[in-house]
C-alpha cells in the first residue's frame, strides 16, 4: 500500500508522537441511523485516532450479546451496504483525516460481490476492512481486490493462532494487527496476565505494523493496563452498550464523548 494512504499517514503520526492508539468501535445504524455520523464526529473530538465501524450482520459469531443486539437493531432499521457507505460519505464531508475501518463478516460482502463492495467503499471514504471470518489462507484474492481500490485488509490474531498463521499474518500485514485478547466473544472482561503481555510482545517483535488489542477493554483502567504492552487499544462492547440508551443523536454524541474522554486521558498518561 502507498505510504500516502490516510491510514498509513495516521499510523506514522502515532508512531512519531509515541502515542498509544485509541480505536473505538460502533455499529453502523445504532442507536439510530441519524446518530451514527454525529457519534463518529464526537468520538474524533474525544480523542479517537481510528474508528472501526461495524457492519450489521444477522449471525455475528465472534460478538457477544451487546454487539449482537446492536446488529439486530440496525438490521431492523434497514442498514445495509449502501446505507453504511452513505454514512461514511457524510462523515467525510467534515472529516477528511480520520481513518474508517469497516469491521464485519464475509456474507454481506459476498452477496454484493467483492469488486462492487470495494469500489463503493473506497468511493465513500472507507480506508480498510477487517473481516472476522476470512481465513488468512484465503485472503490473498480479497486483499488484491481491496488494494486495487486503495483499501487495506486488517488481520485478526488470537491466543489460538498458531505459528504458521502468525507468520502468514505478519507477512501480509497491512495497517495494524488486531489481537483478540482472549478466546471467545466480544464483551468479556480483559484477563490481565503475564502470558498476554509476552504474547503481544512477541507479536510486536515479529510484525511490521502496530499491534492493537481488543476484547474486554471497557474503561480507562483496563485501557491503560493494556496499553502498557500494546501499541493501541480497541474498545467496542462497552461503548455500544453506553450508546444503546440514547434517544436522540445529541444524546448519543454526548454519551460517546463522556465515555471516550477518560480513556484517551488514561492512554496519554502511559
Amino acid at each position: 500500500m502507498s505510504a500516502g494512504s490516510r491510514l498509513d499517514r495516521r499510523l506514522a503520526a502515532l508512531a512519531a508522537a509515541e502515542r498509544k492508539a485509541l480505536v473505538p468501535f460502533i455499529t453502523a445504524g445504532d442507536p439510530s441511523c441519524e446518530a451514527t455520523v454525529p457519534v463518529l464526529h464526537a468520538l474524533v473530538q474525544a480523542g479517537a485516532d481510528i474508528i472501526e465501524l461495524g457492519v450489521p450482520f444477522s449471525d455475528p459469531m465472534a460478538d457477544g450479546v451487546v454487539i449482537q443486539k446492536s446488529s439486530e437493531r440496525a438490521l431492523v432499521r434497514g442498514v445495509n451496504a449502501p446505507a453504511i457507505f452513505a454514512m461514511v460519505s457524510e462523515f467525510r464531508q467534515r472529516d477528511a483525516d480520520t481513518p474508517i475501518v469497516l469491521m464485519g463478516y464475509l456474507n454481506p460482502i459476498e452477496r454484493r460481490g467483492w469488486a462492487w463492495y470495494a469500489e463503493h467503499a473506497a468511493a465513500a471514504g472507507v480506508d480498510a476492512l477487517l473481516i472476522v471470518d476470512l481465513p488468512p489462507e484465503e485472503s490473498a484474492s480479497a486483499r488484491a481486490v481491496l488494494n486495487a481500490q486503495g483499501l487495506q485488509l486488517i488481520s485478526l490474531l488470537a491466543p489460538t493462532t498458531d505459528d504458521s498463521r502468525l507468520a502468514l499474518a505478519c507477512a501480509h500485514a497491512q495497517g495494524y494487527l488486531y489481537y483478540v485478547s482472549m478466546a471467545g466473544v466480544t464483551g468479556k472482561d480483559l484477563a490481565q496476565s503475564g502470558d498476554l503481555t509476552l504474547r503481544v510482545g512477541a507479536i510486536r517483535a515479529a510484525a511490521p505494523v502496530p499491534v492493537y488489542v481488543g476484547f474486554g477493554i471497557k474503561d480507562a483502567a483496563s485501557a491503560k493496563a493494556c496499553a502498557a504492552y500494546a501499541d493501541g487499544v480497541i474498545v467496542g462492547s462497552a461503548l455500544v452498550s453506553v450508546l444503546a440508551d440514547s434517544d436522540t443523536p445529541e444524546q448519543a454524541a454526548t454519551a460517546a464523548t463522556a465515555f471516550l474522554q477518560p480513556i484517551r486521558a488514561a492512554l496519554d498518561g502511559v
